[in-house]
């Protein structure tokens, strides 16, 4: 296998002393001036480091909903594009797309159990109605977590349920309960449309095989909140076959009552994602024009269901999306080591054969989703367009099992692989390159095939 990425996709003049044996010196200098005028972008490790560096910053602030981390971090992605020379998407005046959605936040104003009052961090709430009241004798059905219990399984069925749970889980599982917290605690989101059960739900963090005795008092409130997502173009020469590159670009924001660091910055989750959309639009800009029309899109809300895809899908035809490439988390070396990614819904499409098959001799692997237990085909931005028929999937390299930083304050720069990133975001390029060019159609996602 060759040394990774000597292919002069990456260099604008890779071998001088092979040339140097088979030209002589006057056409070796007109070939160099012939390059300086072509100036092929090449996607390196300096770039990467900047672009990750300061959308991962304090600066940022963690990226949450409507803070303003997340418009610094918007203005951020808007003035790069704006910089290689993207077009905007049909209909917008800017690289940002607006829209409204409703925000639901929860006033919890009482949680005893016991006698006990329990703080704010010990619990967390999902509610559907718009209040909720429960004492002795209309207490919900409880569900116990307990130190050898299975978290995620037992989660699970709790927030499936058909009917309200309260969920007393065991103080021992604190590293998991701490993990789900935050998605809990923020405000929920949606667009109006009430589709969920009238179902609430609890998790207290809490020592104990019985509830005697119980008040826990919470009521909801809406606000109309505008998202944005940061979306460029590069008309190819067939308009309406479109290749779709994209990121989130929000994250968790800032932890409550935190000592000391307090911001969850999301340099692997997913600033390393944006990093990879930005520096392909870069690379594909530089080859001018293409085959078919490439865009390069930055999605917000990804972190509390997606609401940035899905209100991009609804504006887009999926028939004409011929393949997505959804970067999430690339900041670290995979379960096959350096120099590999991982694709979610490998078996959906051919895209991931098709990745594999155009990177030939190079030093680089494209594979499975390793942890299929785990859904992570239908946790990310991908999971709309492919319900659509898109051959839409997820590239990553993180081995999301065993990553300790996964949605962690201790997602910084610092604990990325910025040379595996590069070659990733290359890899990404060489692979999709014969979709760019119009050579190649990976096949469609059957619909029925997947779980809405």
């Amino acid at each position: 296998m060759v040394t990774l990425f000597t292919a002069n996709i990456y260099t604008n003049f890779t071998n001088i002393t092979v040339i140097t044996n088979i030209m002589s010196i006057r056409y070796l200098i007109g070939a160099l001036i012939l390059l300086s005028f072509t100036s092929l972008y090449t996607i390196n490790e300096k770039e990467v480091k900047r672009i990750i560096t300061t959308l991962s910053s304090d600066e940022m602030g963690g990226r949450s909903l409507g803070s303003e981390g997340i418009k610094k971090a918007a203005n951020f992605i808007s003035n790069e594009f704006e910089s290689i020379g993207l077009a905007t998407l049909e209909n917008e005046k800017s690289y940002f797309q607006n829209f409204y959605i409703e925000s639901k936040s929860i006033d919890v104003q009482e949680v005893t159990i016991n006698g006990e009052a329990l703080p704010q961090s010990s619990y967390f709430f999902k509610l559907s109605s718009s209040s909720i009241s429960w004492m002795e004798e209309n207490k919900p059905e409880l569900i116990f977590i307990n130190s050898n219990d299975n978290f995620q399984h037992k989660a699970g069925d709790a927030l499936s349920s058909k009917t309200d749970v309260l969920v007393i889980v065991a103080q021992s599982q604190q590293p998991m309960f701490s993990r789900y917290q935050p998605y809990f605690a923020r405000p929920s989101m949606g667009f109006g449309e009430n589709t969920e059960e009238d179902v609430n739900i609890g998790f207290l963090l809490l020592d104990t095989d019985t509830v005697e005795s119980l008040r826990i008092e919470a009521k909801t409130s809406i606000e109309k909140k505008q998202l944005t997502n940061v979306a460029g173009v590069i008309e190819g020469k067939r308009k309406n076959e479109i290749v779709l590159y994209s990121g989130h670009y929000d994250h968790l924001g800032v932890k409550a009552n935190a000592a000391g660091d307090s911001i969850y910055n999301g340099a692997n989750d997913d600033a390393s994602g944006i990093t990879a959309v930005i520096e392909l639009a870069r690379y594909f800009k530089s080859k001018g024009k293409p085959e078919r029309t490439l865009v390069f899109a930055a999605f917000t809300a990804e972190e509390v269901g997606g609401y940035g895809s899905k209100y991009f899908s609804k504006q887009m035809n999926p028939d004409e999306i011929v393949a997505m490439f959804n970067i999430e988390m690339i900041g670290k070396e995979s379960k096959e080591g350096l120099n590999s990614a991982w694709m979610t819904g490998w078996d959906k499409s051919n895209l991931g054969e098709i990745l594999q098959e155009n990177l030939g001799k190079v030093d680089f692997k494209f594979f499975e989703d390793p942890y299929p237990k785990q859904n992570l085909f239908y946790r990310s931005d991908n999971a709309t367009l492919a319900r659509l028929g898109v051959p839409a999937h997820s590239i990553s390299t993180t081995q999301i099992d065993i990553d300790k930083d996964y949605h962690q304050l201790s997602d910084e720069v610092e604990t990325l692989d910025i040379a595996n990133i590069t070659n990733t975001i290359k890899a990404i390029a060489v692979g999709s390159q014969g979709i760019v060019d119009g050579t190649q159609t990976p096949t469609r996602v059957d619909p029925d095939a997947v779980q809405d």
